[in-house]
């Protein structure tokens, strides 16, 4: 599987704690990592600039008023560097130690602990991961650990944006919650962007309520019991066929989809556990198991992005959202 992370000298610019991640890449701390250890492991220690963008022909050169080129100070004066991104007057690049200050004040107050950090591509994003201490418990020990995502973009394509992520211990699952429903924090970068992520922190206030209500749905899933009716309705709101019925492709790769999630929801890591097999909560763990460790289609270096911010997202948090819409009329 492609990981999309940017690589100097043959290292990856990216660090973690404990457990290795699935490409084996980047420095492992062996303790939790301070804002400054987090940035210097990361490769992080660089700040972009917004340049004036100028068009070339016919032996002249003339500005390309209103656009602008996103660049890496640290590059500005060597054959490595390139346009991030393009982008308008009005946007306002957010530096890699700005986004760090997010978090910043809960980690000082041992509230959560950097996990890991990194960069995409040549610089286009950067990603922390922070762990919250405590745990979301379903049923029998069924265990996921709570993450904060925050990542920033240079390529002046999305915003600022810290998601709720939990992971399922048992077969390493990242749980995207549903976006839209008050589980994602978007910062655009313009003028007043630091203020406005000032503001944000405030916001760090909703996180307990967040996961707790997050580990109450879980639960919830873990009450609904499924049959071959429930899940086949389930999977086809997740993966329907497509409106044209000569997309002969398109039905071949929706069916492929419910096929391998229901193989996971019978077969999937965990989901056999007592308290969890037949469940809603081994119907949803079904498709993001699949999603996460089997659909490969995606081969190339947008595989990593797909996952945390693309369509793999999108079927995740879709998955949780026809949960949460099937509960109540099952429950009953």
């Amino acid at each position: 599987m492609a990981h999309n992370l940017e690589i100097v000298n043959g290292e990856a610019s990216m660090f973690y704690v404990d457990t290795p991640p699935w490409h084996r890449l980047g420095r492992r701390l062996a303790r939790p990592a301070t804002a400054e250890e987090a940035i210097q492991a990361a490769r992080l220690d660089w700040e972009v600039a917004k340049v004036p963008l100028y068009a070339a022909g016919n032996a002249r050169m003339f500005p390309v008023d209103g656009k602008f080129g996103i660049v890496r100070k640290d590059r500005w004066d060597s054959a490595d560097c390139k346009v991030l991104g393009v982008v308008s007057q009005q946007y306002t690049p957010l530096q890699n130690r700005e986004a760090f200050a997010f978090f910043d004040p809960i980690v000082g107050e041992g509230a959560a602990i950097y996990h890991t950090a990194g960069v995409l591509g040549d610089g286009q994003r950067i990603w922390i991961l922070a762990k919250l201490p405590d745990d979301i418990r379903v049923k029998n020990g069924d265990i996921s650990h709570k993450f904060l995502l925050l990542t920033n973009s240079h390529d002046g394509e999305s915003a600022v944006m810290m998601k709720f992520t939990p992971i399922r211990v048992v077969c390493q699952n990242t749980l995207m919650m549903a976006l839209g429903q008050g589980r994602t924090i978007r910062v655009e970068h313009t003028r007043n962007v630091q203020e406005r992520l000032k503001e944000a922190q405030d916001l760090l206030g909703i996180i307990r309520y967040e996961f707790a209500e997050i580990e109450r749905d879980f639960n919830e899933m873990a009450q609904v019991q499924m049959d071959d009716d429930r899940l086949g309705d389930y999977l086809g709101l997740i993966f329907p066929n497509p409106t044209d019925p000569r997309d002969r492709r398109g039905a071949e790769r929706a069916a492929r989809h419910r096929f391998w999630s229901k193989h996971f929801f019978n077969n999937g890591k965990g989901n056999r556990e007592y308290g969890v097999q037949d469940t809603l909560w081994a119907a949803y763990n079904g498709v993001t198991e699949y999603i996460d460790h089997r659909e490969t289609t995606q081969t190339d270096d947008r595989r990593l992005r797909s996952l945390w911010f693309g369509n793999a997202c999108s079927i995740k948090a879709r998955a949780f959202r026809v949960a949460k819409e099937r509960m109540g009329e099952w429950k009953n």
